[in-house]
């Protein structure tokens, strides 16, 4: 795969998830430094890179860290590649532990990180079920629900608007994240939001699954993260006359309606995950 290659597939979501689009993007800068170690083609591609999707804080982490780093740390691109994969299991450890024996575990869109804590549940012999939204309007959920299913993990698997009838059937919600602000505001695929105050309400344990590296460095200092809008003709090709499509692909939700994050640093509320963000990642704030 080229690194042009690797530019169009996220951009038209055939790389899907936040942590995907990182890995990626970092492989297709390890093959821009195959070709060239100028730094000024490589601010370059470090800028062609971070703007193939918004809302990816992940991939400008990731691709900073690549920039900053090269030249006194050939392996870098495998370093970052590597931190990923090994966060990735220290999630699901910590995850698989608030699963339990009979339990109803709500999904919504798809994340990887919530997949591998689901799945490491199930490798340890635990039986529960779970339920899963089919996220319109590009239908995430079903990648969710297809790779759980061939793990032989129960699911059942609805449209959006029932979202709320079936999360009050279950007993733990747990969701991705694309982005994490400075106020910890956690950014997710639309819908998030109104999912995470029906578990609030019915007092069902709620959690953001992620790498910490989706933190937004940029909004301690009053920048906000950008919310990506999709072309609107995923939602309507050709709508009539006098009608506009608004198709946002991402939503803020607050702190105060979700118990917590799991990340590779631990389980924490979202306020206390970005003090230790900047114990655990200090460059992430020079």
């Amino acid at each position: 795969m080229t690194y042009k290659d690797i530019i169009k597939q996220i951009k038209n979501l055939e790389i899907q998830g936040a942590e995907n689009v990182a890995v990626a993007g970092v492989k297709a800068f390890a093959l821009k430094l195959e070709e060239t170690r100028d730094k000024k083609d490589l601010e370059h591609a470090y800028q062609e890179l971070k703007n193939t999707r918004a809302t990816e804080p992940a991939l400008r982490n990731a691709l900073r860290y690549c920039l900053e780093n090269y030249q006194n740390n050939p392996d870098v691109t495998d370093d970052v590649i590597k931190h990923f994969k090994e966060s990735k299991k220290h999630i699901a450890e910590y995850g698989a532990k608030k699963i339990h024996d009979g339990m109803i575990v709500f999904t919504h869109c798809h994340s990887s990180t919530v997949r591998v804590i689901i799945e490491k549940a199930f490798e340890q012999g635990k039986k529960f079920e779970v339920y899963n939204t089919e996220t319109r309007p590009k239908f995430q959920g079903r990648k969710t629900a297809t790779k759980l299913a061939k793990k032989g993990i129960p699911v059942t698997h609805f449209v959006d608007s029932a979202g709320r009838s079936m999360l009050r059937k279950a007993d733990l919600f747990l969701f991705g994240c694309d982005a994490v602000t400075s106020e910890g505001k956690l950014i997710n695929k639309i819908g998030t939001e109104m999912l995470a105050e029906c578990a609030h309400d019915c007092r069902i344990p709620a959690y953001s699954c992620t790498n910490s590296w989706k933190f937004n460095p940029d909004t301690v200092y009053g920048f906000e993260e950008e919310i990506e809008e999709r072309d609107t003709k995923e939602v309507w090709e050709k709508p009539p006359k006098g009608v506009r499509i608004y198709n946002p692909a991402f939503e803020i939700t607050a702190p105060d309606i979700f118990t917590g994050v799991i990340t590779e640093l631990g389980i924490f509320k979202p306020e206390t995950l970005v003090h230790e963000v900047q114990m655990a990642y200090p460059w992430m704030f020079d």
